[in-house]
């Protein structure tokens, strides 16, 4: 699994906008742009390597092993996932810094911190500017974004699901930086990380619904039958024409959604220039070789994406 892996993390965007950090079998898709900026701690992590045993009963999957598992999950041992995140920072070079991580609840809450909270603040996004701190979101499928401002030496990590993307959490959080940091959109560097693809990602009407009630583009980042779910219609108003008795009708059409282009536009609306972004290609549900998913999987771990200042 450590050479696919390596190979996975390598194909990623043409391997143009990514390199990638290796440690004793664990792999860290990062960011080039924010490679490159000394200051800056981060990435991505995969599933390679790892203390946690792993065997999940879905066959879809089929995936037993050791596994780098970042979050504390019932099936995993908690000194295992606390060894797991001692070898990820290590792999970041980040073994000094303290990692702050938020209990996340696919809200729009952004906390801003200067020191380690006691107890893990519940919300979908960090914000710091104090050396020292490495902040975390944790995924399954969902969209794990980092920002970098390079002018003004502020870091964040944003969790985006569905729930969140509505709500324009990225583009809050860049709204928090500028307010309070005085950030400027423009200069802000952004890496969105693997999280489940538009190949993979079904949602009823409900949520095609949702988003053409509050994105004027929306219909760019769908596949399927979205101008009929998104207005309203009855997808079965005849429900006598398919000859089935009631409470038996067909389910109704669903949409595939595209967490990552809806994340770029809303971080470019909010004035990230669309050169300074980075999206990772790597879709979850396709890759639980080398990936964690919740939708595919079921039962399994989580990912993290961390960012920080690195102490002089």
């Amino acid at each position: 699994m450590r050479a696919r892996a390596a190979d996975a993390v390598a194909a990623a965007n043409g391997a143009k906008r990514w390199v990638q950090r290796r440690s004793a079998g664990i792999v860290i898709l990062q960011a080039e742009s924010l490679a490159r900026q000394e200051w800056v701690a981060h990435g991505f992590s995969t599933r390679a390597g790892g203390a946690s045993r792993f065997e999940n009963p879905d066959a879809r999957s089929k995936q037993a092993g050791l596994v780098l598992n970042l979050g504390f999950a019932e099936w995993d041992e908690r000194a295992r996932v606390e060894e797991n995140r001692r070898r990820f920072q290590k792999t970041l070079g980040a073994e000094s810094m303290a990692l702050v991580a938020v209990r996340q609840i696919h809200s729009d809450i952004i906390h801003v911190i200067d020191t380690a909270p006691p107890q893990p603040l519940r919300g979908d996004a960090l914000i710091t500017a104090t050396p020292g701190l490495l902040i975390a979101v944790q995924t399954a499928d969902c969209v794990p974004i980092l920002l970098a401002d390079p002018e003004y030496r502020v870091v964040a990590a944003v969790h985006a699901g569905w729930r969140g993307t509505l709500k324009r959490i990225a583009e809050k959080t860049v709204g928090r930086m500028r307010m309070l940091f005085g950030s400027r959109p423009e200069k802000i560097l952004a890496a969105l990380g693997p999280g489940i693809g538009r190949c993979c990602y079904e949602v009823g009407p409900e949520v095609a619904k949702e988003f053409a009630s509050q994105f004027e583009n929306a219909r760019e980042w769908f596949d399927g039958p979205y101008d009929a779910l998104a207005s309203g219609e009855d997808p079965n108003p005849l429900p006598w024409l398919t000859m089935m008795p009631p409470g038996h009708q067909p389910e109704p059409p669903r949409v595939q959604l595209d967490l990552r282009a809806a994340n770029r536009a809303i971080l470019e609306s909010a004035g990230v220039a669309a050169k300074n972004i980075s999206a990772s290609d790597l879709c979850t549900a396709c890759r639980t070789d080398l990936l964690f998913s919740h939708r595919r999987e079921k039962i399994t771990g989580r990912l993290m994406a961390a960012i920080g200042i690195r102490l002089k």
